[in-house]
């Protein structure tokens, strides 16, 4: 009895001392983060990263458990197969999480979720385009030697001949598996956290003003199991309000037509046409060019502040066009900003709603509309369009036709995304010109680019910085499409709307929950703009939807998240979302907030504290939105 009972409690410290060693390991491949950190902070880390470690100890510790007091009744050589089998089937799985962990929070800055399962499971040849081959290569391997190694942890202290694993039969069989099932259960106490009201959950290990500290203390599985555990609880997430205080601080939020739509009033002729010095276009059905630029920031744009030399041709189209200078990012990733771009739909912070294409197919939708307006829809993107479900959203949403790297020669398929930026500009541009007697209801094309993307390895070169003259590449094919456009007689009444997906990719180093880290260009040209204008009102990516319909005279009432940026009824402010952490923005103050801390990160200006609380609300609306779809 004595023998396993040991080796129950042996099998728990081990579990719990691989992950605290994890955290010093994390913290030195990132040396560069925590070069200032005292050796003291080190020791905080693990102390108060404890938690997640027990409680994720005891999930797996539970199974050992059961396979006791199995042993307590049989010593079959099965019995010893399916035991060592365990141990190399959490060796695998333990490796391969702490080492996608350790790589991509390189590139996204938070510790590892369900996020890239899903881009992994909708397009794996994607997923992957970010990165060398090598890395690849060179993550395998050193996956596989993780696991090796941690397998031996195991088979020296657990497994190997002379220890608890080839003991005999014992004598009270019923006694021992009856104090073996007793420690089972008491597992419960660490996995849930102990007996309070909350649960074990991430937030629990955050203890710092560092937000480098606090992602330094979490342990990577428990994160990613915490995540895929909340996909689809929807209902129960984000409840930081009553629902009647949520529901009155929301409508506050909305626009005056989304208030109409829901109270059941119809949008009359006079209240879709916006108000004259609200006019930003000539003629109320001209074509409609939306390009969505990857990863595109602010701070490439001389005219907003930024570098003086990356993006020469957004800077000199910003003179001729409808600028707006007070613009955010909704969300990190491109498949949040699509929805929020070409659905008026904020992105969420613990998921993509473009998983769930039943809940995606009921959004209100920019081609939807248009397309019941008379405009003939099309999508272009010279990546895969299967990647993160795009197909299904894009086609439920109204496009009638998606163009991708299936329709391009194989030769033209030589960026690690698929086609290269120019390429996909000329093929729109081609079917523009071939379309000119042939289509004659009005157009609405949206073209996706991707080249300036990691790994930023483009068909040009003039700046030295490659992560700048990848988005100087991007920047001179819209600047080329637009010279050769402005020759077609289409021109003349097309509005070309520039935004990018989300949240910019330069500067590389900027804080995650930094409103500049979002601050984005939207930017209106062509020859249906009235003229050159800029615009100061404060708004993010879900505003595109509301604002181009009230300009075209279509209502946008069922637009619920999407707010007229032109109507000076409409409450301006921005919203973003990051895993676990939401951001609003309005001309008097601004507010971040981490949930998984449940702390307020960014504090500033008079109207702060009313802007966290209606952020509350308006992220706990969104999810009861979701969850009722």
């Amino acid at each position: 009895m004595k023998d396993r009972i040991v080796g129950f409690i042996q099998t728990y410290l081990l579990f719990v001392c691989l992950f605290v060693v994890q955290k010093p390991l994390f913290m030195l491949v990132y040396r560069a983060l925590y070069a200032d950190v005292s050796w003291t902070e080190w020791l905080r880390v693990m102390v108060h990263g404890l938690p997640l470690d027990l409680s994720l100890a005891g999930y797996l510790t539970a199974v050992p458990g059961l396979l006791l007091i199995v042993s307590a009744w049989t010593l079959s050589p099965v019995w010893r197969r399916v035991w060592c089998g365990y141990f190399a089937l959490v060796c695998g799985l333990m490796s391969v999480i702490a080492v996608t962990d350790v790589v991509l929070y390189d590139y996204w800055g938070f510790r590892l979720d369900s996020t890239p399962l899903f881009y992994f499971f909708s397009s794996p040849k994607d997923t992957f385009a970010s990165v060398s081959v090598w890395l690849v290569i060179g993550g395998v391997l050193l996956m596989a030697a993780y696991a090796v190694v941690l397998y031996g942890v195991f088979y020296a202290v657990l497994l190997r001949k002379g220890k608890w694993l080839h003991v005999k039969l014992p004598y009270r069989r019923l006694t021992v598996s009856m104090v073996l099932l007793l420690l089972t259960a008491l597992l419960f106490i660490p996995i849930r956290g102990g007996f309070t009201v909350s649960t074990m959950n991430t937030g629990k290990v955050y203890f710092s003003s560092n937000q480098r500290l606090n992602h330094a203390a979490i342990n990577p599985a428990f994160s990613l199991m915490e995540s895929l555990s909340k996909q689809n609880d929807f209902a129960a997430q984000y409840r930081f309000l009553e629902p009647a205080e949520a529901d009155r601080l929301f409508n506050r939020m909305l626009d005056p037509q989304v208030r109409a739509f829901r109270s059941g009033r119809l949008a009359s002729p006079d209240t879709l046409r916006p108000d004259s010095a609200s006019v930003l276009l000539r003629t109320q059905r001209p074509d409609v060019v939306l390009v969505i630029l990857e990863g595109f920031s602010s701070h490439l744009m001389e005219t907003l502040g930024g570098e003086p030399d990356a993006a020469v041709c957004l800077d000199s189209l910003a003179q001729e066009g409808v600028l707006f200078t007070n613009f955010y990012a909704n969300s990190f990733r491109t498949d949040r900003g699509l929805v929020s771009i070409l659905s008026g739909y904020p992105a969420q912070p613990s998921t993509s709603i473009m998983k769930y294409p039943r809940k995606t197919q009921s959004l209100p939708a920019l081609a939807g509309v248009l397309r019941g307006a008379g405009y003939d829809t099309k999508y272009y993107y010279g990546g895969d369009a299967d990647f993160t479900n795009m197909r299904s959203y894009l086609m439920s949403s109204g496009f009638s036709s998606i163009v991708c790297d299936a329709d391009f020669p194989i030769g033209d398929r030589l960026s690690k995304w698929g086609v290269h930026d120019h390429l996909v500009f000329r093929r729109l541009l081609s079917d523009l010109q071939a379309e000119a007697d042939t289509v004659t209801r009005p157009r609405f094309r949206v073209l996706q680019t991707s080249s300036s993307h990691e790994p930023f390895e483009v068909p040009y070169r003039r700046l030295a910085n490659d992560r700048l003259n990848a988005f100087a590449y991007a920047d001179s094919c819209v600047g080329d499409f637009i010279r050769r456009y402005r020759r077609l007689p289409q021109w003349e009444h097309t509005v070309v709307v520039l935004v990018p997906d989300h949240q910019g990719a330069y500067p590389e180093q900027m804080d995650n929950l930094s409103f500049e880290r979002y601050h984005i260009p939207l930017l209106l040209v062509g020859g249906a703009v009235n003229g050159p204008r800029r615009v100061e009102v404060c708004g993010s990516q879900q505003d595109i939807a509301a604002t181009l319909l009230a300009q075209l005279g279509l209502p946008h009432g069922e637009f619920t998240f999407s707010k007229d940026l032109m109507n000076p009824a409409s409450p301006h402010f921005a919203f973003f979302t990051f895993p676990d952490a939401f951001g609003v923005l309005t001309p008097d103050g601004k507010a971040v907030y981490d949930n998984q801390a449940n702390r307020t990160v960014v504090e500033e200006g008079a109207a702060a504290t009313e802007n966290l609380q209606a952020g509350k609300a308006y992220l706990q609306k969104l999810y009861d939105d979701i969850a009722g779809r």
